[in-house]
């Protein structure tokens, strides 16, 4: 069988057992969405955000991109933000990077990994100025690995911080207190999310929660 022959089938298979479950599902969200959170994912394949979280249809507005990136002068993200908080009025906006991030990694390791994808390159400015700033923070890290694992991380609070200080996100916040802001990191060896960082309406941050892997690093 085909691979999008199978696709197709697995969806009859989905709808069915959806059906089975909740009667109505399918009715309900044809009448509209009312999604509880943005999430900001990378497009890996490998992190699904409605799987990895058992989050069921209609729970997440959803905007992904090489690196979970926020980019103000991009009209497709700026435009997925402007209606999340603005017509869906979500209550929470989550920005998720992960382990072994391939952008991430072509970032640290720089030389001719984006010569060949220039619109990646362009994508990756600020990760790469990130990395640069943090240079001899990561001179500390003998594994790439860890290198990149720690600019995920340094990513998903950057992210988190240029979110606070945009118009959208502020103006929502003087009006209705909302939304927070989530930094999360999934790790793609055990399949679990990581809490690290976190915005409060009105700009009030919570600290970097230090994860397991630097934690053993450190000794």
């Amino acid at each position: 069988m085909k691979f999008f022959d199978r696709l197709l089938l697995e969806n009859r298979a989905w709808a069915a057992g959806m059906k089975t479950a909740d009667p109505e599902i399918f009715e309900r969200l044809h009448e509209g969405q009312a999604p509880s959170a943005l999430w900001i994912g990378c497009c890996d394949s490998r992190v699904p955000a409605e799987q990895i979280c058992n989050a069921k249809p209609g729970e997440l507005f959803i905007h992904r991109n090489i690196a979970n990136l926020v980019h103000e002068d991009d009209p497709n993200a700026a435009s997925v933000l402007e209606y999340a908080i603005q017509a869906l009025k979500v209550d929470h906006i989550i920005v998720c990077g992960h382990r072994g991030c391939g952008g991430i990694q072509a970032a640290v390791t720089g030389g001719d990994a984006l010569a060949a994808l220039p619109n990646v390159d362009r994508h990756l400015d600020q990760v790469k100025q990130l990395v640069a700033e943090r240079g001899a923070e990561l001179e500390r890290f003998t594994r790439l690995g860890d290198k990149v694992d720690h600019i995920v991380e340094l990513n998903v609070i950057a992210q988190v911080e240029r979110l606070a200080g945009m118009p959208v996100v502020q103006e929502s916040w003087e009006a209705r207190r909302a939304p927070t802001l989530h930094g999360w990191v999934y790790d793609l060896a055990t399949g679990e999310l990581d809490d690290v960082y976190r915005q409060d309406p009105g700009g009030e941050a919570g600290e970097w929660a230090e994860s397991g892997w630097r934690r053993r690093l450190a000794g």
